[in-house]
């Protein structure tokens, strides 16, 4: 028979016929060396009734050659041994599917939590040396902060401006920031030392690109104890800088630790 004769008999495409001889799960009995015809044989529509099936019900193509070797009784137990893994996924996404909403509204406590920790904090705060803000100006900053947690609590999305803090000593483990100044993959594009105040140097970094990830790096003097409030004002100042932008997404974090030459340090990181 010819691949279109065979193919009429089969009920499929010519198409398939060409693609199962060429990943060696049907072959033809005889191809034509001069035109290139392939030819099969009437009995080879069973075995291509049995790789349909089994392409159907899932097994991959390594497993449907090694099944195409044996007989009835062997083809049905995998059948069994198929959908009793099919029912094992299908009870584990019933599990994810009622667990789904819990986690969720897990996450979202967690989120009021940190909310309302960071706002306790900043609240705590005064700002007024270090970053040289009035009392309102630094209102609408912890406002800012305020409404970037109530965006992320209200909405499934990513915000379209992620950022972090991270302080040594809160008993959080991020190597990844705590060890960026000798990571290759960032670059640093601003650095300053031996300063007092941010305030010096503040309108010098400010302006961040859109679409990148950025970490900044403070070593500080003891003096300047409240960590997670220092670094939530920068973050918060920065919210203000670059403001939100639907169509790109910009990733802040500030690692905070003690300096331990005398001196305040800051560098600001880009990822590459």
């Amino acid at each position: 028979m010819t691949i279109k004769e065979f193919a009429r008999l089969c009920g499929c495409n010519p198409q398939t016929l060409r693609y199962y001889d060429h990943v060696n799960l049907l072959k033809p009995v005889k191809v034509d060396e001069w035109s290139g015809y392939r030819f099969y044989e009437e009995e080879q529509a069973i075995t291509f009734v049995k790789i349909k099936n089994l392409q159907r019900a899932g097994f991959t193509l390594e497993e449907i050659k090694e099944l195409l070797e044996q007989d009835n009784r062997a083809i049905f137990r995998a059948f069994d041994e198929k959908i009793t893994e099919a029912q094992e996924r299908l009870q584990e996404i019933r599990t994810i599917q009622m667990s789904y909403q819990t986690e969720m509204n897990d996450i979202k406590k967690r989120l009021e939590t940190m909310r309302d920790k960071v706002r306790k904090s900043m609240e705590a705060y005064d700002p007024t040396e270090e970053f040289d803000i009035d009392s309102e100006s630094y209102s609408n900053i912890i406002e800012g902060v305020n409404g970037f947690f109530e965006g992320m609590i209200s909405r499934s999305d990513d915000s379209d401006f992620e950022y972090s803090e991270y302080s040594e000593g809160d008993g959080t483990e991020e190597p990844e920031y705590v060890k960026v100044l000798d990571n290759p993959e960032y670059e640093i594009v601003y650095e300053k030392h031996h300063w007092s105040y941010v305030k010096e140097f503040f309108s010098e970094f400010s302006t961040l690109q859109d679409d990148r990830e950025y970490v900044m790096v403070f070593k500080l003097l003891p003096e300047k104890s409240d960590n997670s409030a220092f670094a939530n004002t920068v973050l918060g100042m920065l919210l203000q800088c670059n403001p939100k932008n639907p169509d790109h997404k910009r990733s802040l974090s500030c690692n905070v630790t003690d300096s331990s030459d005398g001196f305040n340090h800051f560098w600001l990181l880009r990822r590459k």
